[in-house]
């Protein structure tokens, strides 16, 4: 049975080769995903930047989320699954726990810029659109969402 623990230093590689294989499995060719690696690389300081965790079974992450902020506003910055783990429930069970984490901390709202392809997983839990992000690609748009808590 999977676990989720807080991320440690020691899982900066083995989260960054999991986000850049969870964005590739939406058809981004690798030209692109070459372009993002700086922006999808889990480093140290990001560790702690963010309050990152994991979703973990024995030695494998299958998951993971990461937000910050101030109450009222938690920002949701990255939520991934191994694509071979996907629609088997352990997206749900990450959203779960940071829906849970941001209520406890005293947090009433919650913004994220999903991926275009990700958007219908955030309505699913409550989320709307309330404008858009022009992305590094020409003509595509990030979801900015939100929901209150």
């Amino acid at each position: 049975m999977p676990e989720l623990l807080e991320a440690t230093l020691q899982d900066c590689e083995a989260l960054t080769a999991l986000t850049m294989r969870s964005k590739g499995h939406w058809g981004y060719n690798p030209e692109q995903l070459k372009k993002w690696i700086s922006q999808l690389t889990i480093t140290q300081h990001y560790l702690v930047k963010f309050k990152v965790y994991k979703l973990q079974e024995k030695d494998s992450i299958l998951g993971y989320y990461a937000w910050a902020g101030r109450p009222p506003l938690a920002l949701l910055d990255n939520m991934f699954i191994e694509p071979e783990h996907l629609n088997k429930g352990y997206g749900r069970l990450l959203m779960q726990d940071f829906l849970k984490k941001a209520k406890e901390g005293g947090f009433t709202k919650i913004r994220l810029h999903s991926d275009p392809n990700a958007s219908g997983f955030y309505i699913k839990f409550g989320f709307v659109k309330v404008g858009e992000l022009q992305s590094t690609i020409p003509g595509r748009f990030l979801p900015i969402m939100e929901k209150k808590i």
